[in-house]
């Protein structure tokens, strides 16, 4: 990963445009269907929110990419799924993740509108529930009204963590946010924003395990 990841900051770091494109598809291929359990978009959103605070990228167009690529991936995904209706779910190449699917259907099921919202966080179903979603005939309103809300907190969840690390590390470390070794410490980006994630889907576990009938033993009748 690293080997494909650095060449990648060091070409951001100086062609601001292409970063932003680059940003704005990594969110947007990690909504789509079975794309999104491949393409490492999250990692990429992390690691190129370490060049906010050198300058190389201004916070304002990094959000915007991010959150315009999630909103039209997550739609797109919606739209989709509502127009073919359940179909989808066992047509090729849903088909051919039939547990994943599964996995979707159970979420959506367990916990209804907020499944949209809660799996903006929990990979890697969230490339499957917006489809999902749509498929099982969730209304667009409802869908968008959820949404939107999900991915502007989603955004700030993987673009802050690498900034604050970042900019921590320039201001009690004595690192300076610039120049070609900023591209090693994407890796920290990366670890900040992975552990805010995994915090996120161990309450959502946490609260579906809780909500979840106990099972008594049957008495003995011997």
């Amino acid at each position: 990963m690293a080997s494909l990841i650095d060449p990648l900051i060091s070409f951001a770091s100086t062609h601001a445009l292409l970063a932003y494109l680059t940003l704005f598809l990594a969110a947007l291929l990690e909504a789509v269907p079975i794309v999104g359990s491949v393409v490492p978009g999250s990692t990429i959103i992390f690691a190129l929110s370490a060049l906010v605070p050198g300058g190389q990228l201004e916070l304002k167009w990094v959000f915007v990419a991010a959150i315009a690529g999630a909103l039209i991936g997550d739609g797109s995904a919606f739209c989709l799924g509502h127009r073919e209706q359940r179909e989808i779910l066992s047509s090729w190449p849903l088909s051919n993740y039939p547990r994943v699917v599964a996995q979707s259907e159970a979420f959506f099921h367990r916990w209804g509108t907020l499944a949209v919202f809660f799996a903006r966080f929990v990979p890697p179903i969230r490339a499957f529930v917006p489809v999902t979603a749509g498929a099982l005939g969730m209304r667009p309103p409802m869908f968008f009204a959820v949404n939107i809300p999900a991915v502007l907190l989603w955004a700030p969840a993987h673009v802050l963590p690498g900034v604050l690390a970042i900019t921590a590390l320039h201001r009690y470390a004595g690192f300076a946010p610039h120049g070609h070794i900023l591209k090693h410490y994407w890796i920290l980006a990366v670890i900040v924003g992975a552990v805010i994630i995994a915090l996120a889907s161990w309450i959502v576990r946490r609260r579906r395990e809780a909500g979840k009938p106990a099972v008594h033993a049957k008495p003995s009748t011997s």
